[in-house]
């Protein structure tokens, strides 16, 4: 396995409520200023198509994953109340995509082991 690969990545996807929009993304700076203070972060940001946004994000384990979630957990629920979290997939190697399984399993992501 190449060292470039060995990292845990969250892959959500949202769809903003009509309307909704130009303040959603006029919140994407508070999350990137946010996730940049964590230590295990490996990229964070956001892409959109139309009504659609996508976070790309990585981490080097899922502990980092973890701590990410705990630090943006209020600028999540705020976003949350102009968008619906429609998909969330886990990518990483199986050994720690084991360790966020129970934590993360309210979100019923789709997972995604290395091979």
């Amino acid at each position: 396995m190449n060292g470039l690969s060995n990292f845990v990545s969250l892959h959500p996807y949202f769809k903003v409520h009509r309307g909704k929009l130009a303040k959603v993304k006029a919140g994407f700076p508070r999350f990137v200023e946010k996730t940049a203070t964590e230590e295990k972060v490996l990229f964070y940001e956001f892409s959109v198509n139309g009504d659609e946004i996508f976070c790309r994000e990585g981490y080097t384990d899922a502990e980092g994953l973890l701590a990410h979630l705990d630090n943006i957990g209020a600028l999540l629920a705020e976003m949350l109340t102009m968008a619906d979290l429609t998909r969330v997939e886990v990518h990483g190697p199986a050994t720690e995509l084991q360790k966020l399984k129970q934590p993360l399993a309210h979100l019923k992501p789709a997972w995604f082991a290395i091979a």
